[in-house]
């Protein structure tokens, strides 16, 4: 028989089994979804500039493109805040597959902020002295070079720079716009996918100990890749108990409020440890995601051995992305089992913030000093979530925003204090920093103070947030071991300010680089930030309550 002829009976008899035909075209509303299809545009762009625009050229057309993406993606966030999408005509877009909601667009908007101001600490170029005439960033002049080869010494020579880092972020933020909007379990997997391998190649590329930066990109690609496995075979679970992988369905069938139950699925539905086994998957693995206790353990050498801008960036945005998922999962899938996931949440977020306030003490490197404060900090912010009402919500959002931008100031102002070896991370170093240059060390302190949760700053007015949402959805408790916690924390941060103004500075101390205005402008925002959501949060904590209801 013909091909033909067999190509003839495949489509009649098709035709005949399926009377209509045809498929339907999927519904894609473009508009909702305008921020992320900005930045993925952007993103493909930035592949091709890297293919067709001359080397020299390369850094300031991706600059360019990176900060008007950004910019364009804040502003349809604003725009689609603006027509209701947040409140009344907040809805399910994309075939089901992402939300627009209240929760979702703040997020969105605090993430393309945070990448905005972190994308000015990835540009700079004036920190590390000039290297044969060419000015160089944080990033290794040739990725691909093995560390202290001829090949790489070549390339430092001619002037090369890695631009690669801007398409880079620009997927990382598409893929962390898309995490806490999704809406089924596919679309929060291949998310958290999308923002996970950019991240994890843009831990390996440090200038200076670029060894250390290969190994901490290693441990977090493994590590990644353990907790990406947890998630999917949870969804796998989820999906095998509920027969669907939308949020909505799965929650109407874990509260028994679903319709046409087949007798296929009413086998599934009475299998509760599907469900147990594969929630507690999927929470571990955006656990993971947020550095909470005992997932963290990536985070302290993950966070030293990344180029700075790189730590600071995803320290802020990752912990947005992550903690938005997670509430979606927890308050949109899982309602109905909240009495099996508030003990559990209860027990990591006591052990998440004591363990990061009692470990921090012990640290001697500045950076792995930040990274165990933002493990206390996610046991704060896991306060909030397991508070289980509105202002839970609301409150979570705030502390989000608000810690985003004094992480990446913080860590921009770790990038200036440098000595021969790059930059200056041991504590004894940072001694008598408030006599040297005391402008840097003043700013700094304001973070730490921040960080501390000292009041009249952002860090006040998050942790009041979240505590008085979880003294009133009945975690008294809990708020209590918060306080103690960071009480302990305040020790080593006042520490730090104590040895920048009361230490004598060592003669052979580090020196305070001058950055150009980028990293200036990043440090700027996050100071501003901190000091207008510590001296008058109200406005941004209605507009947190405003945006605190999930769409279903």
């Amino acid at each position: 028989m013909s091909a033909t002829a067999v190509h003839s009976l495949w489509t009649t008899a098709a035709t005949a089994a399926d009377p209509i035909g045809k498929i339907d075209a999927p519904k894609i509303e473009y508009g909702q979804l305008s921020p992320t299809l900005i930045i993925i545009g952007a993103a493909i762009i930035g592949i091709l500039i890297e293919a067709f625009v001359p080397r020299r050229s390369r850094y300031y057309v991706q600059m360019f493109l990176s900060v008007v993406a950004l910019v364009a993606a804040f502003a349809a966030v604003v725009a689609l805040a603006a027509g209701g999408y947040g409140t009344t005509k907040a809805g399910i877009a994309a075939m089901g597959a992402i939300a627009v909601d209240g929760p979702a667009l703040f997020l969105q908007g605090a993430i393309l902020l945070a990448a905005l101001v972190g994308l000015f600490t990835f540009a700079e170029r004036r920190l590390d002295p000039q290297a044969h005439g060419n000015r160089v960033d944080s990033f290794a002049a040739q990725a691909a070079a093995v560390p202290g080869s001829e090949s790489e010494q070549k390339a430092v020579k001619a002037g090369f720079t890695t631009t690669e880092v801007f398409p880079l972020l620009l997927f990382a933020v598409a893929g962390m716009l898309i995490f806490p909007a999704a809406n089924d379990l596919l679309t929060l997997f291949v998310a958290l996918e999308v923002f996970s391998l950019p991240l994890y190649l843009l831990c390996a590329l440090a200038r200076r100990k670029r060894l250390m930066s290969q190994e901490a990109a290693v441990k977090y690609f493994l590590l990644g890749a353990f907790a990406s496995a947890f998630t999917l075979f949870g969804i796998a679970l989820l999906y095998g108990y509920a027969g669907s992988m939308s949020y909505g369905t799965i929650a109407s069938v874990v509260d028994g409020t679903v319709q046409n139950v087949t007798p296929a699925l009413a086998d599934t539905m009475g299998n509760d440890a599907l469900l147990l086994v594969g929630s507690a998957l999927i929470v571990m693995g955006l656990l993971f995601k947020v550095g909470a206790v005992p997932f963290h353990m990536w985070t302290p050498d993950v966070y030293q051995g990344a180029p700075t801008p790189v730590t600071g960036f995803m320290a802020a945005a990752t912990k947005v992305a992550a903690f938005g998922a997670l509430l979606r999962i927890l308050y949109v899938v899982l309602p109905g089992l909240r009495w099996d996931w508030r003990p559990v949440m209860w027990a990591v977020a006591i052990v998440t913030m004591l363990a990061g306030a009692i470990v921090a003490i012990t640290q001697t490197d500045i950076k792995r000093l930040l990274a165990y404060s933002s493990i206390a900090h996610a046991g704060f912010i896991l306060a909030g979530v397991i508070a289980t009402t509105p202002e839970g919500i609301s409150s979570v959002l705030f502390y989000l925003a608000a810690y985003s931008f004094v992480t990446i100031g913080a860590f921009a102002v770790v990038t200036l204090v440098r000595d021969a070896g790059g930059e200056a991370t041991h504590l004894s170093k940072w001694a008598g920093l408030g006599r040297r240059s005391p402008l840097v060390a003043a700013v700094f302190a304001v973070f730490l103070l921040a960080f501390a949760g000292i009041p009249l700053t952002s860090g006040f007015s998050g942790k009041f947030a979240v505590f008085k949402a979880a003294a009133e959805g009945g975690a008294a408790p809990l708020v209590v071991i918060g306080v103690i916690s960071s009480a302990i924390a305040a020790f080593f941060y006042i520490r730090v300010i104590v040895l920048m103004f009361f230490s004598e500075p060592r003669p052979e101390g580090p020196t305070v680089a001058v950055p150009s205005p980028l990293t200036m402008t990043a440090i700027g925002v996050g100071v501003a930030v901190t000091v207008v959501l510590g001296v008058a949060p109200q406005y941004f904590l209605d507009l947190a309550g405003q945006a605190g209801v999930f769409v279903r």
